[in-house]
């Protein structure tokens, strides 16, 4: 996602016949170049939401921890009903946890699922962003949390950013820090990455480095997504599976006491599979400029996914 899949990089070569990215994101391929010379496109938009929906629960239980928050008291506004946002609304139904979307591209476009506008998710105890990043237009998402709407958040709301850098006004939130405005702010994407405001990170609740979506599953999904339509593209047939591929989970079983809560134990379970506050505090150990930070994305340990990990309520 960091290649610029240009004019400048494509420009000399004349039998390209397929370009593709392992990423949700595309606003670093410039797709109207690559139509003008009739050079197909894919992506992989999802592979990564389960991923990205499982970042959020963890910073959501460990800021509820910290904060001692119930979280069934608690109503979560996701901004962005796409592939992320319905994955963590799932996620939230079967924990019993209050939300509220908001899409107004996708409410203009007829879906039939309810949605609100900002200003009630700016009533929300929890904010999480899943947009695309949009510069311009009806839909314009680059700061779309700037001064002002930074400005209207209490220090008992929790803001998660875990789409794109500049739907954040990074500059705006850091001048608000250095005012003495307490934000409780979650961090995985930033501004200019990976030239980010090194001022912001002490400020930041918790902070990462744009690894919400990299778990093992979700780079796999990635890539079979595009060897799916590489083999389209060339009339071979896909008969290769990649998570056929992937080992063994070196977590679990799991154990969980049948009579214990739901919530109660789906927190315990989230934190044993990912506990976010353990690459918050390896990025605010070793990020101290944009080599550190492209590093510690590029070597990200292994992280599974929830449904690699099985559970034990004392049935086998």
């Amino acid at each position: 996602s960091t290649t610029k899949v240009s004019a400048n990089l494509l420009s000399k070569n004349s039998r390209l016949k397929f370009v593709a990215t392992a990423t949700a994101g595309t606003d670093h391929v410039d797709q109207e170049y690559l139509v003008n010379r009739g050079i197909p496109f894919v992506s992989a938009g999802g592979c990564n939401a389960v991923a990205v929906a499982e970042y959020v629960l963890s910073a959501m239980v460990v800021t509820a921890n910290q904060q001692n928050w119930q979280l069934t008291d608690k109503i979560v506004g996701i901004v962005g009903a796409g592939h992320v946002g319905t994955a963590l609304s799932a996620r939230l139904n079967v924990l019993g946890i209050k939300h509220k979307l908001c899409d107004p591209p996708l409410a203009d476009a007829g879906d039939s699922r309810t949605f609100v506008t900002m200003d009630e998710i700016m009533q929300c105890d929890v904010i999480t962003l899943h947009v695309p990043w949009v510069k311009t237009g009806k839909y314009q998402t680059q700061d779309m949390f700037d001064k002002q709407r930074l400005s209207q958040l209490t220090e008992q709301q929790l803001l998660i950013n875990a789409c794109r850098g500049e739907v954040l006004d990074n500059q705006a939130a850091l001048e608000l820090f250095e005012q003495g405005k307490k934000l409780n702010l979650v961090l995985d994407v930033w501004d200019n990455e990976p030239n980010i405001k090194l001022e912001l990170i002490p400020h930041i609740s918790l902070a990462t480095a744009h690894i919400a979506g990299h778990t093992i599953e979700g780079k796999a999904r990635g890539t079979e997504m595009l060897y799916v339509a590489l083999c389209e593209l060339l009339g071979i047939p896909a008969d290769k599976t990649l998570g056929d591929y992937l080992p063994e989970s070196s977590i679990g079983p799991l154990q969980v006491v049948v009579k214990q809560d739901l919530l109660q134990a789906a927190s315990r379970l989230t934190l044993e599979v990912y506990d976010i506050s353990k690459d918050d505090l390896a990025f605010k150990k070793q990020v101290y400029g944009p080599e550190q930070f492209r590093y510690i994305r590029k070597h990200y340990p292994i992280r599974r996914e929830f449904s690699a990990i099985a559970v034990n309520t004392g049935n086998f």
